[in-house]
């Protein structure tokens, strides 16, 4: 088998996860991300705290999707710390969310971002055909 077919490492997905609607609808399509196949949740806690595991896997991740709320940037500046670079930048207020106090995700607004921030880097196998080599 070509190196090119080998099982691809799924994405890295990190959700910013803060105390405001926008935090919640990040880590709500990280898990349902997850859920689906689009590639794996990890925890943007460990990689803040500078624990050196959570840096490390980061550092070795072929693809980091970060899904941010807000521009404070709060991920984003966490990685940056941690010396790791997003693949992948989705913020939630570009994406016409509104940020408020309101913990009540809307079950459409979810399945709406979640169509948006699916994209090539999220999708599975990025074209949903293996590496897209021609082999799968």
């Amino acid at each position: 088998m070509d190196e090119c077919c080998a099982v691809k490492q799924a994405p890295m997905i990190l959700a910013c996860s803060g105390g405001s609607n926008v935090g919640q609808m990040s880590n709500r399509l990280a898990v349902e991300l997850t859920k689906s196949g689009h590639g794996k949740m990890f925890c943007l806690a460990g990689i803040g705290a500078g624990l050196s595991g959570f840096v490390q896997s980061a550092r070795d991740a072929a693809e980091v999707v970060v899904i941010e709320g807000c521009p404070v940037g709060c991920a984003k500046k966490a990685l940056e710390n941690a010396g790791v670079t997003p693949t992948r930048y989705v913020l939630l207020t570009e994406l016409g969310m509104e940020k408020n106090k309101n913990l009540d995700l809307d079950d459409a607004e979810v399945a709406a971002l979640l169509r948006a921030v699916t994209g090539p880097s999220v999708a599975k196998g990025s074209s949903g055909k293996g590496c897209g080599c021609g082999c799968g």
